[in-house]
């Protein structure tokens, strides 16, 4: 899956506009498949199959093709659900920060390592879409140039900072098999201090 992302259409976006003109029986199957493919995918990783999701979701295969013609569609549609998420967020620390960007900043990414030690399916099917939503990184800079303003960040603090500093907790924190949030919490700070002036 990783690089081919930019290849996708995006066609299956989860929010109200998409289905709020459709069928109820419609909009009932959609959210039984995705539930269905969190849970499978959940269980057996990405490789589980659009049959095994059909099968959990208690619908036929061409339902599931119908809305997700491929399984990268189906997975692209699951990471958009943790994109929105991220985008609340973001928004939150976005105006927090206008009085404490360091500590808007770790409340953040506290919260984001918090589900990631939980939610191990959120790193697998974000992993093949960096590039999904280019607002989260627009938001990041807004709360680390408010930072550098108060002086709580290094001039010289980064977007690319951050992402390599978390993304090289959590790769490690994940090759050790730690679950526990608070010792991901714990390496999220740790991270962040690097970035103190």
């Amino acid at each position: 899956m990783t690089g081919r992302s930019a290849a996708l259409p995006d066609t299956t976006r989860d929010d109200a506009q998409n289905w709020a003109g459709r069928r109820a029986d419609a909009r009932l199957n959609h959210e039984r498949v995705l539930a269905a493919a969190r849970e499978v995918f959940t269980e057996h990783g990405i490789g589980a199959t659009i049959p095994q999701v059909a099968a959990r979701a208690g619908v036929g295969k061409a339902t599931v093709y119908r809305s997700y013609p491929a399984k990268a569609d189906l997975v692209r549609a699951l990471a958009q659900q943790h994109i929105e998420w991220f985008h609340e967020l973001a928004a939150t620390a976005v105006a927090a920060a206008r009085d404490d960007a360091y500590r808007a900043l770790e409340g953040l990414l506290e919260q984001v390592t918090t589900r990631l030690a939980q939610d191990r399916l959120m790193i697998e099917v974000l992993s093949g879409f960096e590039g999904l939503d280019q607002g989260l990184g627009d938001r990041l800079e807004e709360i680390l140039t408010l930072g550098r303003r108060q002086g709580s960040l290094r001039a010289d603090a980064t977007g690319m900072d951050v992402q390599i500093l978390v993304s090289g907790v959590a790769r490690a924190l994940i090759d050790l098999d730690i679950r526990d949030p608070a010792v991901w919490r714990r390496y999220a700070r740790l991270a962040l201090a690097a970035l103190r002036p």
